[in-house]
């Protein structure tokens, strides 16, 4: 097939959101919840930092943002602590349990893809996204 690139882009972006809900669902999370949690895995944050982290990822939908942090929280899974977002010990457990599970279905995703070949495969789609970024200026 002779298919511009952004087809293959959009055609594997769609794929993997499939893979990954699918994937996330089976713990009950959300793909959002789990970027949520693996943002925190870092460290703890203030709001607005976790707001700037995630913005990439999510856009700008506010409700929806609100929601998923909401539901983190309600159950437990993401605490305050002296004004900043943080993970708790059952929120850290979820991610230990999302990350296995991811890494299993991202080792399955590159299945017959050598390191070389997913390595440079990431370095070509950054430097395209960086000059598509500096041309949309």
């Amino acid at each position: 097939m002779n298919k511009p690139i952004g087809y293959w882009i959009k055609r594997l972006d769609a794929a993997l959101e499939i893979q990954l809900d699918r994937t996330l669902a089976r713990i009950k999370l959300t793909r959002r919840q789990w970027q949520t949690l693996a943002t925190l895995a870092e460290h703890s944050m203030l709001p607005d930092q976790l707001e700037e982290a995630l913005q990439p990822l999510w856009g700008g939908d506010i409700r929806l943002r609100e929601r998923e942090l909401a539901a983190l929280v309600g159950r437990g899974m993401i605490t305050m602590i002296d004004d900043r977002l943080a993970l708790s010990e059952r929120g850290r457990e979820k991610y230990h349990e999302a990350q296995q599970l991811v890494e299993d279905a991202r080792q399955d995703l590159s299945m017959g893809i050598g390191i070389d070949e997913y390595a440079m495969a990431l370095s070509v789609l950054e430097r395209m996204s960086l000059n598509a970024e500096r041309l949309a200026r």
